[in-house]
């Protein structure tokens, strides 16, 4: 059976949607997935045509998302639909849809100190991270809400920056986590700020791991 990936992109410009969009659609067709690119929410109008699909990857930084639209991503993926990506493009997308947070487990609050360097450290053994150790990378370190159900693979400690969330002391941040909707899976990596950003080996490999363990690619 053919695996098939709908990537759609869109929302602020800030994080290269376009571009991000397109280094994730080279990877997937790299690791045999028939890929469908959009850059219109209405990709999400029909539910019988998400259905089908084995993933489906959003690149869409905050924007507004359709009620409809919602439904009939939240449907597909909890029939078995994957659905995988990173930073702003899945969780920060649609800041007024609880749904879509519901579902994809957690939601960007704040990146303090803007651009900073901060290690991600490799929580267990998953397929996602095989082969991936501790790692440095510089970008934005994102604070996000999240769901205490979720299954973190990566971590990050916090606090880097100073600021008056300091006095709350530190504590691991989740980085990367895995989780289920019904009978789909969903996986998040919240490294990716934009194209540059997978020029590091570990950034692009545990993002595409994500949307291929979404995919139900790998155990």
């Amino acid at each position: 059976m053919s695996k098939r990936a709908l990537v759609v992109w869109g929302g602020w410009d800030g994080h290269q949607p376009e571009q991000v969009a397109a280094v994730l659609a080279k990877g997937l067709k790299e690791q045999g997935f028939e890929v469908e690119v959009s850059n219109t929410l209405d990709a999400f109008n029909d539910v019988e045509k998400l259905k089908p699909l084995s993933v489906i990857v959003p690149c869409w930084t905050m924007g507004k998302i359709g009620g409809e639209q919602c439904k009939n991503v939240c449907a597909a993926v909890q029939g078995g639909v994957g659905l995988g990506g990173c930073h702003g493009g899945m969780c920060d997308a649609f800041r007024e849809n609880t749904d879509w947070q519901f579902m994809t487990g957690g939601q960007f609050v704040a990146h303090p100190g803007g651009q900073l360097t901060y290690k991600v450290h490799i929580k267990g053994r998953h397929w996602i991270t095989k082969d991936i150790k501790d790692f440095e990378v510089t970008s934005e370190q994102y604070y996000m809400h999240v769901d205490p159900s979720n299954k973190v693979l990566a971590t990050t400690k916090f606090p880097m920056a100073e600021g008056p969330h300091v006095p709350n002391g530190e504590f691991q941040m989740p980085v990367t986590w895995i989780r289920s909707w019904g009978a789909g899976r969903v996986a998040y990596c919240s490294l990716g700020h934009n194209a540059q950003s997978f020029d590091q080996p570990e950034t692009l490999r545990m993002s595409l791991r994500c949307i291929q363990w979404a995919a139900k690619d790998s155990d």
